[in-house]
């Protein structure tokens, strides 16, 4: 396990470093100035474009200013707006902001938008996966699997705002989503993320849905299920404690997938609701050509994306026994 771990981090390592490359340097193939927005729009003189471009640390050439990066994120590093200590992801070009500070205060509203729709969509999809595959051929099933396929092929930019419309503007069922700290008052915490978390259950869910009870009528038919059925064991017996277990590592290997990519921002999802996190800044910071706040989160997105995959298949052998990590 642990030299299956090692060799893991090493290539995450290696992946990160490739993301890192090639969005920098697609960055500067854009014929876009970062100077000139950070100076007004062309409100500056040559002179003072070239201070703001020093200031901004973009007056090197391009191999340079990304060699000063990454020593930035191991070592710090040190601006005319003042020092980065490590790790140093930069000051935004548009506010001057520290990039990790506002990394970390964005966070918090893409976790709990991650976090609190995984619960959701996680506990139905299963739910409804083992009901269909435990009633398998009849109506119920049916009805479950047409459900999900229609379900799966709606987007949430189509589903989000018509959420919105019936259930706050309309009926007023729900308050509109907004992010309040959790740690300031949990009910207004769960009201304002309540209808993000149901629109992306929505959607999610089905997904689930549709490979727990795949994967379990799969796994219904194993000669070890068999074996226990032969036994004399009961059917809620060997559902449960054989077939379901065995179906688990393809819904983890997409949760993992979803979790990496949800806590890395949900950008669609953040935007519908005006959510203020990690989706919607990443979002702002490619129109406003801000690379240091692009960087640090697409890096932030990668990181927790690669963790989760490290994690899940680390728990394959625990869900598994018959998985080996050689």
């Amino acid at each position: 396990m642990l030299r299956f771990l090692v060799r893991r981090t090493l290539g995450a390592i290696v992946i990160l470093l490739l993301i890192s490359a090639t969005t920098f340097f697609l960055f500067w193939a854009v014929p876009r100035n970062p100077a000139i927005l950070a100076c007004g729009k062309g409100n500056c003189t040559a002179a003072e474009l070239a201070v703001v471009e020093r200031n901004l640390g973009i007056d090197s050439p391009i191999p340079q200013q990304y060699w000063d990066y990454m020593v930035g994120l191991f070592m710090g590093r040190s601006f005319p707006a003042g020092e980065c200590p490590a790790p140093c992801l930069g000051f935004s070009f548009r506010n001057n902001a520290p990039v990790w500070e506002t990394i970390l205060d964005r966070m918090p509203v893409t976790i709990s938008l991650a976090v609190g729709g995984a619960v959701v969509f996680l506990v139905l999809g299963l739910g409804f996966g083992m009901l269909a595959a435990w009633r398998r051929g009849t109506l119920l099933d049916k009805s479950m699997s047409s459900a999900s396929l229609v379900l799966s092929s709606i987007q949430i930019y189509f589903l989000g705002p018509l959420a919105l419309f019936v259930l706050v503007h309309s009926t007023g069922l729900l308050s509109q989503p907004e992010y309040v700290p959790i740690s300031e008052d949990p009910g207004s915490w769960f009201a304002g993320m309540l209808l993000p978390w149901l629109v992306l259950a929505t959607i999610f869910t089905a997904n689930y849905t549709r490979m727990s009870r795949a994967t379990l009528i799969e796994q219904l038919q194993e000669d070890h299920v068999r074996m226990a059925r032969a036994k004399g064991m009961s059917r809620r017996t060997v559902f449960f404690r054989y077939a379901w277990r065995g179906s688990l590592i393809p819904v983890v290997t997409i949760l993992g997938v979803d979790m990496g990519s949800l806590l890395g921002g949900a950008m669609i999802t953040e935007y519908t609701f005006t959510l203020h996190g990690l989706g919607r800044l990443a979002v702002e910071s490619v129109m406003e050509s801000d690379l240091p706040m692009l960087m640090g989160v697409m890096l932030f997105s990668a990181f927790m994306i690669v963790i989760f995959n490290i994690i899940i298949d680390a728990c394959y052998a625990l869900i598994d026994p018959r998985v080996r990590l050689a």
